[in-house]
């Protein structure tokens, strides 16, 4: 019976110990440091996600058996790298090959090599060059910063100015410190964006039904991006595509980063836009989407933790998860001053007392409990995720609850679900996020 250690404390870790904490083969289920809605199926163990000696001194001494680790700074750190050094199973990749998400210059010479569809780009280390790059340029761009910014590294510019202006804070003023010291400057694409993730042990491939994540803050995909304000699954516009992603994406970069001698266990991101040319990679990450990992868990069938163990240990077989055909939405509750600096404090009465119920689930992000009342720390604070027998019906479930349950200044998206036409190049403001 195994013991089972999650690492982090956003709604995605939620959704993780909710579905493990269910399985029968799971003995107990521990979260570093998790929150609020992880204390009430789980025991909370107050080590931050970026301390890795204190996380590896938890693991040994509580003698897990498995850790699944949900952000990508400790991965990138090298946390997984620690773990396994000491015998312990491990969901998540090697600090090399957590690369993927941790450069973005990396993903993309290994896109290269891969013959992976993605945007046109160049890297740059110094303003001249990035100038010229860009006043060269007769397209709209994107400019990323290349390291982990916090969510906030990539611009999506519609003018040369807006670009030489994001390419000027990184590399002349210093904005996102080391994660902007060289710079990503690329094409921008047009089309419906899709997310795919897979779970695999380096060898087979096992993807999680197909998601879209509605990044930007306001309703009609306007205003600046965010770490996600909903997700529906399946995607719009994902029906059939799956097997020929595995095989363009996700099977050809695994190949080329076992050539550079690289072995990859974990949740493999594909962050995908479905152009007029086809699919193509906006951006790789070396873990679980929040909030696509809400809705890809709600249509689960039967038990994770077999996947879980056999993706740690080299054993992944495709037969190991099956998933509802009903459809799932979520719809994100954050506080009004997100995505910027939100100091948090609110109290969330309504959600205090909330209790799953009529295939609705609530997975807590960045909550408390002070006093007997649950209280927000700032930024997203819960997803409301819904399963029905309709894509609409799911989000309209999944909104009725968000709107009962929203405090006074809550930020939401009534639209989730909806798939927008692609804005035209003036109609986008320059906007960081999803970096």
């Amino acid at each position: 019976m195994p013991k089972v250690l999650i690492i982090g404390n956003g709604a995605r870790e939620h959704a993780l110990a909710w579905a493990i904490a269910r399985s029968p083969l799971a003995s107990e289920v521990l979260c570093a440091p998790g929150n609020a809605g992880t204390g009430r199926i789980a025991r909370n163990v107050p080590v931050a996600a970026s301390d890795l000696p204190g996380l590896e001194q938890l693991a040994l001494a509580e003698e897990v058996d498995l850790t699944v680790v949900g952000p990508e700074l400790p991965l990138v750190l090298g946390l997984a790298d620690r773990l396994r050094q000491q015998g312990l199973a491990v969901v998540g990749p090697d600090r090399l090959a957590a690369r993927l998400e941790g450069s973005k210059a990396f993903a993309k010479q290994l896109m290269a090599e891969a013959n992976v569809p993605t945007a046109p780009w160049q890297v740059h280390e110094r303003f001249a060059t990035a100038r010229d790059h860009i006043l060269r340029a007769d397209r709209p761009l994107v400019v990323k910063a290349d390291g982990l910014a916090g969510g906030k590294g990539s611009v999506v510019c519609s003018t040369p100015e807006q670009a030489l202006a994001a390419a000027e804070a990184m590399l002349v003023h210093g904005l996102h410190g080391e994660a902007g010291r060289r710079v990503i400057v690329e094409e921008r694409l047009s089309g419906s964006e899709l997310s795919l993730i897979a779970l695999t042990d380096g060898r087979t491939i096992l993807p999680w039904p197909c998601c879209r994540d509605y990044k930007r803050l306001e309703e009609g995909d306007r205003g600046p991006n965010t770490g996600g304000m909903g997700a529906i699954s399946p995607a719009p516009g994902c029906a059939g595509l799956t097997g020929r992603l595995v095989r363009t994406i996700m099977q050809p970069m695994l190949a080329a980063l076992g050539v550079a001698g690289i072995s990859y266990r974990g949740f493999l991101y594909a962050g995908l836009i479905l152009t007029a040319q086809g699919p193509q990679v906006l951006e790789f990450n070396c873990r679980p989407g929040d909030p696509e990992t809400q809705v890809q868990l709600m249509r689960l069938r039967g038990d994770l933790v077999p996947a879980l163990l056999a993706a740690a240990r080299g054993t992944l077989a495709p037969q190991l998860l099956s998933w509802d055909e009903r459809p799932a939405a979520c719809v994100v509750l954050a506080v009004g001053g997100y995505p910027g600096l939100a100091a948090g404090g609110e109290r969330l009465d309504a959600l205090t007392s909330w209790e799953d119920r009529g295939g609705v689930v609530v997975f807590l992000g960045a909550t408390e409990r002070l006093q007997g009342r649950l209280v927000a720390r700032g930024g997203r604070v819960a997803c409301v995720t819904a399963r029905a027998e309709s894509p609409s019906e799911a989000r309209q479930l999944a909104l009725d609850v968000a709107e009962q349950l929203a405090w006074p200044g809550a930020r939401f998206r009534r639209d989730i679900g909806i798939l927008h036409a692609a804005s035209a190049p003036s109609e986008l403001a320059c906007s960081s996020g999803g970096g």
